[in-house]
């Protein structure tokens, strides 16, 4: 079994996830820049060293075994950390170092991500080296993994409000309820619309899976005839000329512009959404983490105004 960990183990534990990933070693051959008889030769120095096989490799084909799929997770783990390790060490003398997770919700208007991007690149003038974990999810999703410590920071629209979070406003989303080209309103809907609320109530609407309360006395639960949990879902359901529905102002512009869609009513069909920033609370902020919401809140101030459209 292995004892000890060398920088030979480390050279042979690179080379069995090359293999891995290139899904044997013929094809690992080009990544490697070696023979296969080579490459063959280190998976089993590896296997010797572990004491039992890996994977089974032949005519047959590559295929790793049970104890070869753990040991590939194990293996990822362990360069990870090892590459943490380095990146640390070779900055100490830096004041921030380490890695910071953001999480965001799917199409966020573009001016607020010119906003975040704006205070990356704030946080980047700072003596620090931080590597960014950038991923996009649903809000429950992103409340689920703050509440857990795999998101340092998320932004979103969060309709629940979770004790054990904060939560700081950033600037607000407009949304109108839209009708297709095809749609029986479509002729009388925009700007000058004479849409009153009873009549778009009686239509049939397109609806979030997740809630909507500024939006909730649009219509009755039975008009609500479709469910789509993101989005581009809505659209398509709208597009197709049978349902209304709420769209973010910035998302349904292009549609507008291209005369598939229609505010049915601006002035009584809207709502505004506003986006948060989410933390854990205090004490589990670190150094980083403090330093890039305070770069945030530089970029989002006096920002708490409508994305409406132009």
């Amino acid at each position: 079994m292995l004892a000890n960990l060398t920088d030979f183990d480390l050279r042979l534990i690179r080379v069995f996830l090359a293999v891995v990933d290139a899904r044997g070693l013929t094809a690992a051959q080009a990544a490697l820049n070696v023979g296969q008889s080579t490459i063959s030769t280190q998976l089993s120095s590896l296997e010797t060293r572990l004491g039992f096989r890996l994977c089974e490799r032949g005519r047959g084909g590559f295929r790793l075994t049970a104890k070869g799929e753990r040991f590939a997770m194990s293996a990822r783990r362990l360069l990870v950390a090892a590459n943490s390790f380095c990146a640390e060490a070779a900055n100490m003398d830096r004041q921030l170092v380490g890695e910071l997770n953001l999480g965001l919700i799917g199409h966020t208007p573009f001016s607020q991500n010119a906003r975040i991007s704006d205070a990356i690149a704030r946080f980047r003038q700072r003596d620090q080296a931080v590597r960014f974990n950038i991923q996009i999810r649903s809000p429950g999703e992103l409340e689920e993994q703050v509440l857990n410590g795999k998101v340092d920071i998320a932004i979103g629209y969060f309709w629940h409000r979770v004790p054990s979070l904060d939560y700081t406003a950033l600037f607000i989303e407009r949304q109108y309820a839209y009708c297709g080209a095809r749609h029986p309103l479509f002729e009388r809907a925009g700007e000058a619309a004479t849409i009153g609320a009873e009549e778009a109530a009686a239509c049939e609407w397109a609806w979030r899976s997740y809630p909507l309360p500024e939006a909730q006395h649009s219509t009755h639960e039975r008009n609500v005839t479709a469910i789509a949990d993101n989005m581009e879902a809505v659209a398509l359901l709208i597009l197709s000329g049978h349902h209304l529905g709420y769209l973010p102002v910035h998302f349904a512009k292009p549609y507008v512009d291209g005369g598939l869609l229609r505010a049915v009513n601006p002035a009584a069909l809207r709502y505004d959404v506003t986006f948060h920033m989410v933390t854990r609370r205090a004490p589990h902020a670190g150094d980083i983490q403090r330093a890039f919401i305070d770069d945030l809140r530089a970029v989002h101030l006096n920002e708490m105004a409508p994305e409406a459209a132009v």
